[in-house]
C-alpha cells in the first residue's frame, strides 16, 4: 500500500511472469515439499520438453554443472514431491511461451498502460495505493489483470466504486477487447451492455438466459462442419466407394510415436488404414512400442488388447 501503482505493477511483473499469483496460496510450496527440495539438493527447473510422448523436466542441481543437468518425467518428480514446483514451472514457462518477457516493465511503459484506464501520472507514478479512491483502485486492479494481455478475463462485481463515467468507459473497452468476459454482477444495466449470454442462479439452479458470440460461432461451425462431412459421404457412395463408420474415431497423425515428423507417404498410408479402422497398421506406421499407448491415440490401445 505504501507503492505507487506503477511500482506495484512492476514488482508484479518485472521477471515476466505473475509474481503475485506464484505467492498465492494455490501456488505456495509447503514447508514438506522445501525440505523435500533441499534434501535432494535441487536448485531449479529450467526447461521442460516431450520426449516419446512423456513430459519430461531439466533439473539443475546445486553445485552440478549446467551441462551435467538430467531430466525426469513429470511422473517422477510429482512422486518426489514436487507437486507446487511444477505447478510454478509450468506457469513461467506459459508466460514466456505467451511472450510476457517480450513487454519492457519500465515506469514509462507501466504509466502509458495506467493511462488507458484512467490512471493519470499524478496517481500512477507519484501517488500511493493507499491514497487512492475505491474507484482509482478498481481501475488499478483493471489495469494488473490486462497487463499480460489475457484471453479470458474474470470479473468479480467490477462496478463497485465506479462513477457512471468509468463504467461507460469499461464496457466500451470490453466491448472492444477481442476476448472474452465471465462476469458476476448484480448491476443488470452493466452486464446487459457487454455480455449477451446471462447464467442466473438461485434456488439450486442455474437458469441461462440468451447466447453468447463464442457458443453461437461454435455452434455454426459444428453444422459447417457436419454438412461438409455428410456431404463428403455422399460423394463416395455416389462414386461406388465403401466408408467405415470405424475410421470417424482415429484422428490424423502428423508426428510417430518418437516425435518425429512422419514422411508424407507414412502419413497417406496411415490415412488409409485410418478410413479402414485398421489398428494394427495405424500402430505400425506411427512405431507405437508393443504394450505402450501413444498419448494422443489411446484408441489405439496397447497393442496386446483389442481397443
Amino acid at each position: 500500500l505504501e507503492e505507487s501503482p506503477a511500482a506495484y505493477i512492476q514488482w508484479r511483473f518485472k521477471d515476466a511472469y505473475d509474481r503475485e499469483k506464484l505467492e498465492s496460496a494455490g501456488y505456495r510450496i509447503s514447508d514438506e515439499e522445501q525440505k523435500a527440495i533441499d534434501d535432494f539438493n535441487l536448485e531449479g527447473i529450467w526447461s521442460r520438453r516431450v520426449r516419446a510422448g512423456v513430459l519430461e523436466y531439466e533439473v539443475k542441481k546445486k553445485n552440478v554443472r549446467e551441462k551435467d543437468n538430467k531430466y525426469y518425467s513429470k511422473e517422477e518428480l510429482l512422486s518426489m514431491g514436487f507437486e507446487k514446483l511444477l505447478e510454478q514451472t509450468d506457469e513461467k514457462i506459459a508466460a514466456k511461451e505467451a511472450g510476457l518477457d517480450l513487454r519492457p516493465c519500465t515506469k514509462t511503459e507501466i504509466q502509458k498502460h495506467l493511462d488507458d484506464f484512467g490512471l493519470e501520472q499524478e496517481f500512477g507514478t507519484y501517488g500511493k495505493i493507499r491514497g487512492l479512491s475505491g474507484g482509482q483502485k478498481v481501475k488499478l486492479v483493471l489495469a494488473a489483470a490486462m497487463w499480460n494481455c489475457p484471453h479470458l478475463l474474470v470479473l468479480d462485481e467490477p462496478t463497485n466504486y465506479l462513477d457512471r463515467e468509468a463504467l461507460g468507459a469499461l464496457s466500451s473497452a470490453l466491448n472492444e477487447w477481442g476476448g472474452s468476459v465471465l462476469m458476476i454482477s448484480h448491476n443488470k444495466e452493466f452486464y446487459s451492455s457487454v455480455c449477451k449470454e446471462e447464467w442466473n442462479v438461485g434456488g439450486g439452479k442455474v437458469v441461462v438466459e440468451g447466447i453468447s458470440m463464442a457458443r453461437e460461432m461454435k455452434a455454426v461451425a459444428r453444422k459447417k462442419k457436419f454438412e461438409k462431412e455428410e456431404t463428403g459421404d455422399e460423394k463416395l457412395e455416389k462414386a461406388g466407394g465403401n466408408t467405415n463408420a470405424d475410421g470417424d474415431k482415429y484422428k490424423d497423425a502428423a508426428q510417430n510415436f518418437w516425435g518425429d515428423t512422419m514422411p508424407k507417404k507414412d502419413a497417406r498410408n496411415f490415412a488409409k488404414a485410418r478410413k479402414k479402422g485398421d489398428v494394427k497398421k495405424m500402430r505400425e506406421i506411427l512405431q507405437i512400442p508393443m504394450g505402450k499407448v501413444m498419448p494422443g491415440f489411446e484408441n489405439l490401445g496397447d497393442g496386446k488388447t483389442d481397443p
